[in-house]
């Protein structure tokens, strides 16, 4: 004897809602296998159930209802089946799809939970000891902007001729650098060749405080007095490194050098 499935329990079954269902029974998609004629409750059976299944799974491979319905009204089984193996294959490059998408958000997130941790971490001053670092200064960036931190080490490259442009890389990375009263933009260098606009940035001790836009101006005076009153050092220069705290939003790290057994011997 044939088991039947009432119009909300065939719904459950295939995860969906049973006014889908009316709508599959009202175009011709797939109709339930009984219908009370007093009461015109639907009642599905297994067959039915597969039935569904199957037109759900299609659906998710952006199907018109109109073409599925067309697909299984074929006559040749032969193929209805080289329509389902299409179908799985193309289902399979999807999964491949969203699980490579899925990997790329696990790296950004366990990037941007490090991030945190670090900001959470370093909450007030602390010192950090920086190695040497060798940077390229910008001749006309002043200040990060959206626009500029874009495609940022691009303008860097496009700093240097063509003809050193092999001989220069950069860190995934963008920062301020203030000496004199002046402010520029600068990329860290992994590699580079003799241009005007190199700085090299001594290694050592890093008085550091995190900051945002709001308040960094504020944070720099206040490491530079810490420096003067606590280290005895009068800071030649201070570095902000940009911070990407969000999707095209940033923060700080301000810098200011604090080593006194180098100081005054930046090079």
């Amino acid at each position: 004897m044939k088991k039947y499935f009432s119009v909300g329990e065939a719904a459950k079954a295939v995860h969906t809602t049973s006014e889908t269902l009316r709508h599959y029974d009202r175009i011709g998609l797939v109709k339930p296998s009984k219908k009370d004629e007093w009461t015109k409750y639907r009642y599905y059976t297994e067959q039915d159930i597969v039935r569904l299944h199957t037109v759900r799974a299609l659906q998710l491979m952006d199907l018109p209802l109109q073409e599925i319905k067309k697909v299984l009204e074929y006559d040749d089984l032969e193929k209805i089946v080289e329509f389902l193996a299409r179908a799985e294959k193309k289902a399979d490059e999807k999964i491949a799809a969203l699980q490579y998408s899925k990997s790329k958000i696990q790296l950004a997130k366990t990037d941007y939970e490090g991030k945190l941790q670090r900001q959470q971490k370093f909450r007030g001053t602390f010192i950090k000891d920086v190695p040497e670092r060798v940077i390229l200064l910008s001749d006309t960036l002043e200040t990060p902007t959206l626009d500029n931190l874009w495609n940022y080490l691009n303008h860097f490259y496009e700093k240097v001729t063509p003809a050193l442009k092999d001989a220069f890389s950069f860190e995934d990375l963008a920062g301020i650098y203030t000496e004199d009263g002046r402010t520029r933009l600068f990329a860290v260098c992994v590699q580079y060749a003799k241009v005007d606009g190199l700085k090299v940035l001594p290694e050592g001790k890093y008085l550091c405080a995190n900051c945002t836009e709001e308040n960094r101006a504020q944070t720099l005076r206040e490491l530079i007095h810490i420096a003067r009153t606590e280290y005895g050092v009068e800071p030649a220069f201070t570095v902000q490194l940009i911070v990407i705290s969000g999707i095209l939003q940033w923060n700080y790290e301000a810098q200011v050098y604090v080593d006194r057994a180098t100081a005054g011997k930046q090079k």
